[in-house]
């Protein structure tokens, strides 16, 4: 894996941290029931990179 790689890894890893932060804070507050679905649909994309950068 090169420099650039290893660099977008990090920088999707702290994505997913963040996003998952914020899904927990949005199902505690259900005012908007699609921000939860969009949260978990864009960490699971970021995971989905995160493994075809390990993978590629």
């Amino acid at each position: 894996m090169d420099k650039k790689a290893k660099k977008r890894l990090e920088v999707l890893r702290q994505k997913v941290e963040k996003s998952q932060k914020l899904l927990a804070a949005a199902k505690q507050q259900t005012d908007e029931p699609d921000e939860v679905a969009q949260l978990e649909t864009q960490i699971a994309d970021l995971k989905s990179e995160i493994n075809e950068l390990k993978n590629g």
